[in-house]
């Protein structure tokens, strides 16, 4: 069994008021024995992040204390060659162990941001992957995630309240598509519309449908999840595919 935990995050005046006040949530978590813990994207009020050592050094003391990986979202990195959307990946000896790329920049970022290349995979405590806010569109991010071997994905999102139901819905078709459950995490403020979700499934006479949780508030929550039971609806589901024109 693999406990992994998302947070909800509201409105904060500074960057170090937000790392404060979700530093508490995730020792909760940590507390708890949870796993891996996912958070919004851009849910820091400055999100543009020169170094993500510097900026998360506090996590990453939390994540070394409690063996814990942490995707503490997802944020403007700019570099000499490009300005990309990233998910910094803190793993359980707190140190930054990769990043995955926003590979659909939204409406307006497209001016301003390069497209990720690379679906990556990721192992810690289990293989993941992220997929970022609007990445969740592209039915192929998360497949080709899955095909890599990601046994559940973690969803940095940032969604405004006008948007949350057809994101619930696509969330919820990448996890059936897949057979993979899913951990979206949002911001919830006076413009984002919260309700952050864990996707598990449950199997009824050879029909598969979603079950869910949501948060409301700035709150975290944990769920344990046997990842190995997926596997064998999974391969049926892929084995099930054909090419086609």
């Amino acid at each position: 069994m693999t406990r992994v935990g998302l947070i909800q995050t509201s409105s904060h005046d500074t960057n170090k008021e937000g790392i404060e006040k979700v530093g508490k949530l995730l020792k909760k978590l940590g507390n708890d024995e949870t796993e891996i813990v996912c958070l919004p994207e851009q849910w820091l009020p400055n999100n543009q992040i020169k170094n993500y050592d510097q900026e998360f050094n506090d996590f990453k003391k939390i994540a070394k204390e409690h063996s814990m990986t942490i995707i503490p979202g997802a944020f403007y990195e700019k570099n000499q060659e490009k300005t990309s959307i990233t998910a910094p990946i803190i793993g359980p000896e707190g140190e930054i162990i990769g990043r995955q790329e926003k590979i659909h920049p939204f409406d307006y970022e497209k001016n301003t941001v390069d497209p990720g290349i690379e679906a990556k995979k990721f192992d810690t405590a289990c293989k993941f992957g992220v997929v970022i806010c609007y990445d969740m569109v592209f039915p192929d991010v998360a497949n080709v995630m899955t095909k890599k071997g990601a046994k559940i994905l973690f969803s940095p999102s940032r969604i405004v309240k006008r948007g949350i139901q057809p994101w619930q819905m696509y969330v919820q078709v990448r996890a059936l598509e897949n057979r993979i459950p899913i951990i979206a995490a949002n911001v919830e403020d006076d413009k984002f519309g919260g309700n952050s979700m864990i996707i598990d499934m449950q199997e009824d006479d050879r029909v598969v449908n979603t079950k869910i949780i949501k948060l409301d508030g700035e709150t975290s929550h944990s769920a344990k999840f046997d990842l190995e039971k997926y596997e064998e609806s999974r391969m049926k589901r892929f084995s099930d595919w054909n090419k086609f024109q």
